[in-house]
């Protein structure tokens, strides 16, 4: 899995507008979250495995199929609104999280991150409600990884 994380990691340094790429260890849960705005967090967050067979040729020889969940956190300061009063600057600005999750979803969608595994597909998209300024959302990726 450390190998899996590295790869998405090193697909999402080619955002440039994020500013903060990072495995995800409660870096928003804290008073003062130590990342830059725009941020990007990379958990794995299940994994369920199935039964292959065995083939004494390889190691391990009990073959496994790993189904993998992997969640993407993005998240930024929002100091702008989108009211319709608001100057359309303002507003373009407070909008852009969503330009950046596509941008994100264009990296991720169909992307393979490691030889054994299939492309990753977009499953959902939650918003994470706060009290602090933060706009987080949470978009979950599934793919599989064959022979563990």
């Amino acid at each position: 899995m450390k190998q899996v994380l590295q790869n998405i990691q090193n697909k999402l340094s080619e955002v440039p507008e994020l500013k903060y790429i990072d495995e995800d260890w409660g870096q928003l849960n804290m008073y003062q979250p130590p990342v830059k705005w725009p941020c990007c967090l990379i958990d794995i967050a299940n994994v369920n495995y199935s039964n292959l067979g065995v083939d004494r040729a390889q190691q391990p020889q009990n073959r496994q199929l790993g189904k993998i969940s992997v969640k993407i956190t993005l998240a930024t300061l929002k100091l702008t609104n989108t009211s319709m009063q608001a100057p359309q600057v303002q507003k373009d600005q407070a909008w852009f999280i969503w330009d950046l999750a596509q941008t994100i979803h264009e990296k991720l969608h169909g992307f393979c991150p490691e030889i054994n595994c299939s492309k990753m597909l977009r499953r959902s998209l939650e918003r994470t409600q706060r009290d602090d300024g933060v706009q987080e959302y949470q978009i979950m990726y599934e793919f599989e990884a064959n022979n563990i």
